[in-house]
């Protein structure tokens, strides 16, 4: 009897909870349609986040009102509704500064392009609506302004377990939509979830359907396990199931690639040390890119020297080209693309006590000012994927703090910081064209080698007995 008891006390606290997190708007958007004499419900990530106690940022909704109902209700309450899936039913609704997609109850059937539905039919109920949804964890509904909860798959349950598990049968979830796989794999890579061994065991069986997916879905996906927590677990569980091979096959063409030296892993696990500890520091997206794709290059330059020593010469060139193959497939911004490349090409630096300031001026001009943090960032993360132990960074530590001392006692970092300009060289004689273009190069090397030289008489003197050497050659 006490323990039935407390089991109930224990509910009608967490039922409490859940009614007191819903925002008040949200609250009085589901008062318009009760007044109307219909069903609406907070369904799938939202209701998810909020069992677990997190914030919940996005709010899908179901109805039983259709699309043209749900309309006239938010209109006579002075919302605005924009038809942005009008076709699957779904509205986006504004109201007082918030937003919301409300959808209709509704089954789905036909898959032939292995994403979206060939046909949707209005359900007659949220139980009805709720099996069309990819996992239990997503499968649950609460009831508004009520908050009680509809979860007919033990949705809550699986969370409390900290499983991902299909609603209903996983093949037939996953033939459905090709993307429910990488998002099964993302999901348990951002909760720390476990994915169910008959809803891992469909993934292989329907990499066929996988491929159909869009470029640019699985591009999104995978920039979602790369904001996780520990990214690895997404992309072991990508090989794991076959879908690194199918979408990253450069990635997954790193395993069994052995290196020796100071390295403990193969090319593929260090890559993924390097990432999670780009993610753990809260390194930028373009920072954990390049720290992933940094040597899929290896495997094609591997060589052994007379020693028996494996060598991968100009494998960062080479790793560059090849991720800017990957990113344009997956079809990422070229200003993303071009960063994660150049970061790449350049990640193979060693700072020692010997460098020159020389050395260190024309280090800034190859890596670029803006980039200076993000290649030290990459190379804190390549030198931790060594061994997936942190080291010792007191030489990085004096480069940067060399770099900071230079920015600030110099600026002349490129042909525009001189103090003579194309123009000071016209006027001095010396025509515009390839000749010119040469004499600069060489005044800003000769800036690089000695900022000091950096006045316009002194430009003007070198360029001068440059123009008459390149005259008489």
């Amino acid at each position: 009897m006490v323990k039935n008891l407390k089991k109930k006390y224990t509910h009608l606290l967490k039922d409490y909870q859940l009614i007191k997190n819903i925002h008040p708007i949200l609250k009085e958007i589901a008062s318009f349609f009760n007044n109307n004499g219909k069903e609406i419900y907070l369904v799938g990530g939202a209701v998810r986040d909020m069992l677990m106690g997190k914030k919940i940022h996005d709010w899908d909704l179901a109805t039983n009102a259709l699309p043209g109902e749900v309309t006239d209700i938010i209109a006579r309450a002075g919302g605005k509704v924009v038809p942005t899936g009008i076709k699957h039913g779904t509205v986006t609704v504004f109201y007082i500064r918030q937003s919301a997609e409300i959808t209709t109850f509704r089954t789905e059937s036909g898959y032939s392009d292995g994403r979206r539905p060939d046909q949707v039919t209005y359900a007659a109920g949220i139980e009805e609506d709720l099996s069309r949804r990819d996992f239990t964890m997503n499968a649950i509904a609460l009831r508004l302004p009520a908050g009680d909860i509809i979860d007919p798959f033990n949705g809550e349950k699986d969370i409390k377990a900290k499983i991902i598990r299909c609603a209903g049968e996983a093949a037939e979830r996953f033939n459905e939509d090709g993307l429910r796989p990488l998002r099964a794999v993302r999901f348990a890579a951002q909760l720390g979830f476990e994915i169910e061994r008959k809803t891992l065991d469909a993934v292989n069986r329907a990499l066929c359907v996988c491929a159909k997916v869009s470029q640019e879905r699985v591009r999104d996906e995978i920039d979602k396990i790369l904001s996780s927590p520990l990214p690895s677990t997404g992309f072991r569980l990508m090989e794991k199931t076959g879908l690194l091979k199918l979408f990253i096959p450069e990635l997954e063409a790193c395993r069994g690639v052995e290196q020796k030296g100071f390295h403990q892993f193969d090319v593929l696990d260090h890559s993924l040390h390097a990432c999670d500890y780009a993610a753990a520091n809260g390194f930028s997206n373009e920072v954990r890119l390049a720290a992933l794709f940094h040597d899929i290059g290896k495997p094609c330059v591997r060589d052994i020297d007379e020693a028996g020593v494996y060598t991968f010469y100009r494998h960062e060139e080479v790793s560059a080209n090849m991720s800017r193959a990957l990113l344009n497939r997956l079809r990422y911004p070229n200003a993303v693309t071009d960063k994660v490349c150049h970061l790449i090409k350049e990640h193979m630096f060693l700072y020692t006590d010997e460098w020159s300031d020389s050395a260190v001026r024309r280090f800034i001009v190859r890596v670029g000012e803006d980039n200076l943090d993000d290649i030290c960032r990459l190379r804190r993360a390549d030198i931790y994927g060594f061994s997936g132990n942190t080291p010792d960074y007191r030489s990085m530590e004096k480069l940067v703090k060399r770099v900071n001392n230079i920015l600030a006692s110099s600026r002349a970092f490129s042909i525009k910081d001189l103090a003579v300009s194309g123009n000071d060289l016209i006027a001095a004689g010396i025509p515009s064209g390839i000749k010119m273009g040469a004499i600069l190069k060489e005044l800003l090397e000769t800036v690089l080698d000695d900022p000091a030289q950096n006045t316009r008489e002194t430009l003007l003197e070198i360029a001068g007995k440059l123009n008459e050497k390149y005259t008489h050659t």
